[in-house]
């Protein structure tokens, strides 16, 4: 593997270096930044880097504030961190456009799996070319979605959602199933998960959100009209 860029971003100096020392040993570069404002100067001095993993609890900008900054500017997997377990936290990190969630204490070969998974998929993502659903128009390569010709911003996890529910479309999809290929099968997320990007995604769509159906006790299908 190619050495990938991650940016950490904890004020823990123990838990920075708890995450880098498992993310080093599967060859990954890690940067590293001990508070929000820290966190902003790395990650725009550093143009390529591939994934954040970012703590919501931190001095000077919280990781909130540091996730709706770089979301203006980019799409790059922010997998945040906190203590805090409330649905609320989740959702709000959610509806800024992080990509995972995890509560504080955590396994770092979790953790490390999640990171695999994520840059996994976003490889494949690059690799593949330009797939088309009624008014909808997603290149891969250049992570650009159009609807109705006017292209919109979609956050990662949003992006391998749609693209998911086109290549699958006409299809019943269960949540378990949404969660085992958009997300991945050590991710111990839940409908809700899936529930809030979809009312996302549906959203961002417009007119182009009736394309995806719920499937009343199980998940959703991808239908056009």
């Amino acid at each position: 593997m190619d050495e990938l860029k991650i940016l950490v971003v904890d004020d823990e100096s123990r838990m920075r270096k708890l995450v880098k020392d498992f993310l080093v040993k599967k060859q990954y570069k890690v940067l590293e930044a001990g508070d929000g404002e820290e966190a902003i100067e790395v990650f725009f001095g550093n143009k390529d880097i591939s994934l954040i993993i970012l703590d919501v609890m931190m001095p000077k900008m919280d990781g909130w504030e540091v996730c709706k900054e770089i979301r203006k500017f980019s799409k790059v997997p922010i997998i945040m961190l906190t203590a805090k377990s409330e649905e609320n936290d989740e959702l709000k990190g959610f509806e800024l456009g992080v990509d995972e969630y995890i509560s504080k204490p955590f396994s770092p070969k979790i953790l490390v799996a999640r990171v695999d998974a994520i840059l996994r998929r976003a490889n494949k993502i690059g690799a593949d070319m330009t797939i088309e659903a009624g008014d909808i128009k997603i290149d891969k390569a250049a992570h650009i979605v159009k609807v109705k010709d006017k292209e919109i911003e979609l956050s990662f996890k949003e992006f391998e959602l749609l693209t998911y529910f086109i290549e699958n479309k006409g299809i019943a999809l269960s949540r378990e199933n949404i969660l085992n290929n958009v997300w991945n099968y050590d991710y111990f997320g839940d409908a809700r998960t899936i529930d809030t990007h979809v009312k996302k995604l549906r959203s961002k769509l417009g007119d182009c959100g009736d394309y995806i159906k719920t499937v009343w006790g199980m998940g959703y299908k991808f239908e056009v009209n």
